[in-house]
């Protein structure tokens, strides 16, 4: 079971302040960008340093690095449940049961075991996250483990672990918005984030870095890229500073019955991701106004030329 030596204050979902401890905390860093010499990879780098001066210790994940496999396949299970038809919910609930689970899989559940507080470092590609970051969730999560009928939301694996999402786009912040052409940051973030919840994380509010220019794709010259790049590396160490100031998302009240049936509602359903508000899902949109509040102080200390 987790360890639960960095507990928070408290635990529960939507409203609630959840404060860091003055202990020893471990992050993992779940890390997906093939290019080692991409911005992501220097967020991550970001990441690392600031959250050690800090007094944490820090691991990294590299997804791409580490030739992980997103793609279930039977040959990843050597003692099947069945070889006649391959069921990936039942060989991964068998070979959790067996102790018998992929050996890469189980290296990723063991990183998360320790860790208090995950952060997902991801370009968005096609309104969603990379296909390598998505099969990590399909094989990491493992039925019967990780989660059942009866373990899950506040009752999960994870509960009371935290997890944020800093995600760089191509597109600039102009274009996103309700019915905007590159659609809704918080529409398109959603089904990880939720994914999360269901696991029993606390979803820290996203960090976007917007405009950040692939090949091909020109919305600014070099010198405003550059001086965004500069910005937002400043304002991601920023907010790493003040992790423990976070309003967690909220996803509404749940009660699980003893059969696993779920009883209560959904505060952050898809008419609600759609609607922000000054809580619940609009987390993501006061998220992002603080931002803009700490990127005007931050802009006053970048050069104009670089």
């Amino acid at each position: 079971m987790p360890n639960n030596m960095a507990k928070m204050d408290i635990i529960g979902c939507g409203g609630t302040v959840f404060r860091f401890r003055d202990i020893a905390m471990h992050v993992l860093i779940v890390h997906c960008h093939p290019e080692p010499a991409s911005f992501n990879a220097a967020l991550t780098e970001v990441s690392r340093t600031t959250l050690r001066k800090r007094g944490f210790s820090v691991e990294i994940s590299d997804l791409y690095r580490q030739n992980f496999d997103p793609c279930e396949r039977p040959e990843h299970y050597t003692n099947r449940a069945s070889d006649a038809v391959f069921s990936p919910l039942r060989e991964r609930r068998h070979s959790f049961e067996t102790n018998t689970l992929p050996r890469d899989v189980r290296k990723e559940i063991e990183r998360l075991e320790v860790a208090d507080l995950v952060v997902f470092q991801f370009p968005v590609w096609w309104h969603s996250q990379p296909a390598i970051l998505k099969g990590w969730f399909d094989r990491v999560f493992v039925s019967g483990g990780l989660y059942s009928s009866e373990m899950r939301y506040d009752r999960d694996y994870f509960r009371g672990r935290k997890a944020v999402c800093f995600v760089t786009v191509g597109a600039p912040e102009t274009a996103f918005g309700r019915g905007s052409r590159a659609g809704d940051i918080e529409q398109i973030l959603w089904s990880t984030h939720y994914s999360l919840h269901y696991m029993g994380f606390l979803d820290l509010p996203p960090f976007v870095a917007f405009g950040i220019q692939g090949y091909g794709y020109v919305y600014s010259d070099e010198d405003s890229n550059n001086r965004r790049r500069i910005l937002y590396r400043k304002l991601w160490e920023e907010r790493l500073k003040s992790l423990d100031q976070d309003t967690p998302l909220g996803f509404g009240t749940y009660i699980l019955t003893g059969i696993g049936v779920i009883i209560g509602r959904w505060a952050f359903a898809a008419t609600a991701a759609r609607r922000p508000t000054a809580t619940g899902a609009g987390g993501c949109m006061v998220a992002r106004n603080a931002s803009r509040r700490r990127a005007r102080r931050v802009q006053k200390e970048i050069p104009a030329s670089i």
